[in-house]
C-alpha cells in the first residue's frame, strides 16, 4: 500500500488484506532498521506517520498484489515478489543490509540506502547459490562447515565451534553439523544475552531470557529488547565483542602456527638431503628423476627426489636453498609465536577489566587510553578500493589486476606499508602511514591476513605474505597489470582472513 521513511535507515512497509485504498483494512506493517551497527526487522501492531519530514519511497510499486515471498538459497536475503514481475530484494548482509527493487528485467531500478552503489549491480538470477552440503565435501574441506554453509552467523558459528571443541574425527564433527542444522529448523526462537547484548538465536547459547514459537513475536521482542538497551551496555557489548574476536583470530593464529612449526622442524631434512647427495655425487645418473642411496644420518637405505633437468650439485643445490628459506621462515614463525603470545595475554587483561566496568565515563576512558579502535570495513561498496580501518590505521585493499596497479602507482605513497601474498596472483593491500606513527604489529597482521584471503593462497592454513615500505616496490616498463617488482622485503606467515 505504500512505504515510506521518516527516521534515517528506517523504513516502513504497509501491506493490506484487500485492494485499493477503499477497502484498506487490516493494515500488516513491516519496519526494517538497516543501520551499520544493527539491522533487523519488525512489525508493530500500527504505526502512525508523521506529517512532517517524512519521504514515500519505491511508490511504482504502490497496489501491488504479492505473489510470494522466499528466502533466496544459502544467501542472508529475501525477495517478496509482486503480480508485475518487481522484486522488494531485502539484502541483510549486516552493515551493508540494503532493500533493493529489482524489475521483471532482472534489473535494479532502485535502492533503498543509494550510497551502497555496489548493490546497483546485483543480478537476481545469481541470489541463489547450489552448494554441496554433503559429508564428502565436508571431509574434503577438512571437516570445516564455514564455507559449506556461508549463512551461518556470528552466533550459530559461536555455538558450533563451542560443540565442536575437541572432536576430531569427521564422522562425530558432521555428527555435530547435523544436530546444529535440525536446531535451525525447529520451530523455537530464543531471546538471549550474549556479551551483555541481547541476540535472537535459533540455538541455546549465553544467558536465555524469553522464548518463543512466534518468529514475528520473537523479532518483535528482540527488537524492543536492543532499543533498551543503555549506552553503556551498547558499548561495552560491543567492545567485548570486539576482544573476543580477536582473542578467537589470536587463538587460532597460534595453533595453526605452532602445527606449521612443528612441521617445519619434524620435517626439516632438506640440509640432510643435500649433504647426503653430496657425498654420493658419482652414483646418481644423468636426468634421474630419483635415487636410492645411504643415509648415513640414519644408517639406512633413503629414496631422494631430483630435477632431471638439474645436475647433482644443481639438485644437492636445491635442498640447501630449501633448507635455508625453512630456517628463514621457523626464525620469523617464533618471532611472530613471541609477539601473538603477549598479544593474547593483554587481549584477556582487556576482555576482564572492560566486562568489570560499570561507568560509561570510566569505560571510553579506559578505551581511549589503551589505544583501541573498532574495527570496521567501509560500508559502500562502490568505492575505488576496499577499505578497512583497523586500530586507527587505515587498510586498502586493490580489487583486480588494474584496480591494484591504481593502488600502488597512483595512491600508495613511499611512506605507506605495501603488502602482498607471496608466489601467487592476489590483491595489492596498503597501510596508509600516520606521521609519527610506527606500524603496531598488530595491524600488519590484520592487513598481511587481508593479503592472503584476497589471494591464490586464501584456502592454506597459513600464508607467507611480504611486507615492504611502497618505496621499494617498482613497476618496470612493459610489466602487465597488477604486476611489480619489490626490491627489498621481509616475510610473515598468517592465517588468510577476510573482513
Amino acid at each position: 500500500m505504500e512505504a515510506f521513511s521518516q527516521e534515517k535507515d528506517e523504513i516502513i512497509l504497509v501491506f493490506a488484506e484487500a485492494r485499493g485504498k477503499n477497502n484498506f483494512y487490516k493494515p500488516f506493517f513491516l519496519k526494517a532498521s538497516l543501520r551499520a551497527d544493527f539491522a533487523c526487522l519488525n512489525f508493530p501492531e500500527a504505526f502512525d506517520r508523521a506529517r512532517k519530514n517524512t519521504v514515500d519511497l519505491f511508490t511504482a510499486l504502490y497496489d501491488q498484489l504479492v505473489t510470494g515471498v522466499r528466502v533466496f538459497e544459502n544467501e542472508r536475503a529475501f525477495g517478496i515478489f509482486l503480480e508485475n514481475g518487481h522484486v522488494l530484494v531485502f539484502k541483510l548482509f549486516g552493515n551493508r543490509s540494503n532493500i533493493i527493487q529489482v524489475n521483471e528485467k532482472g534489473e535494479v531500478v532502485d535502492l533503498f540506502n543509494k550510497k551502497l552503489r555496489g548493490d546497483q549491480s546485483i543480478k537476481i538470477s545469481e541470489l541463489d547459490r547450489k552448494l554441496d552440503q554433503s559429508y564428502e565435501a565436508f571431509v574434503t574441506n577438512e571437516a570445516r562447515f564455514e564455507s559449506l554453509f556461508p549463512t551461518f552467523g556470528k552466533v550459530i558459528k559461536e555455538y558450533l565451534w563451542t560443540e565442536l571443541e575437541g572432536i576430531e574425527a569427521p564422522e562425530n564433527r558432521w555428527k555435530v553439523v547435523q544436530k546444529t542444522l535440525s536446531l535451525l529448523d525447529e520451530k523455537s526462537f530464543m531471546l538471549t544475552k550474549l556479551n551483555h547484548v541481547p541476540i535472537l538465536s535459533l540455538v541455546p547459547i549465553g544467558e536465555i531470557m524469553e522464548s518463543f514459537v512466534d518468529p514475528l513475536l520473537a523479532l518483535n521482542r528482540y527488537y524492543y529488547a536492543y532499543a533498551r538497551l543503555s549506552t553503556i551496555e551498547k558499548e561495552k557489548g560491543e567492545w567485548l565483542r570486539i576482544l573476543r574476536k580477536r582473542t578467537q583470530q589470536t587463538e587460532n593464529y597460534l595453533s595453526n602456527s605452532f602445527q606449521k612449526l612443528v612441521e617445519l622442524e619434524e620435517g626439516g631434512k632438506n640440509e640432510e638431503l643435500g649433504h647426503i647427495l653430496m657425498a654420493n655425487l658419482h652414483q646418481i645418473p644423468e636426468r634421474a628423476e630419483r635415487v636410492e642411496l645411504y643415509d648415513f644420518y640414519r644408517d639406512q637405505s633413503i629414496t631422494i627426489k631430483l630435477k632431471k633437468d638439474h645436475t647433482p650439485q644443481k639438485n644437492a643445490e636445491v635442498y640447501y636453498r630449501k633448507a635455508k628459506n625453512e630456517k628463514i621462515e621457523v626464525e620469523k614463525i617464533q618471532e611472530s609465536l613471541a609477539a601473538r603470545e603477549k598479544d593474547l595475554q593483554r587481549l584477556k587483561e582487556l576482555y576482564e577489566v572492560i566486562d568489570g566496568i560499570e561507568m560509561l565515563r570510566e569505560l571510553r576512558t579506559f578505551v581511549k587510553k589503551n589505544g583501541l579502535v573498532a574495527s570496521k570495513a567501509g560500508v559502500d561498496q562502490g568505492q575505488l578500493f576496499r577499505r578497512i580501518e583497523y586500530q586507527g590505521f587505515m587498510i586498502l585493499v586493490g580489487r583486480n589486476a588494474k584496480n591494484n596497479d591504481l593502488l600502488t602507482q597512483q595512491y600508495a605513497f613511499k611512506e605507506d606499508l605495501w603488502l602482498h601474498a607471496r608466489d601467487v596472483s592476489g590483491s595489492h593491500v596498503v597501510i596508509k602511514y600516520q606521521a609519527g606513527k610506527k606500524f603496531p604489529v598488530m595491524v600488519i597482521e590484520r592487513a598481511a591476513q587481508l593479503a592472503a584471503f584476497y589471494s591464490k593462497r586464501k584456502t592454506d592454513s597459513l600464508c607467507p605474505v611480504i611486507v615492504t615500505p611502497k618505496k621499494f616496490v617498482r613497476k618496470p616498463k612493459g610489466y602487465p597489470q597488477g604486476a611489480v617488482m619489490v626490491d627489498k622485503e621481509e616475510v610473515v606467515m598468517v592465517e588468510p582472513m577476510g573482513e
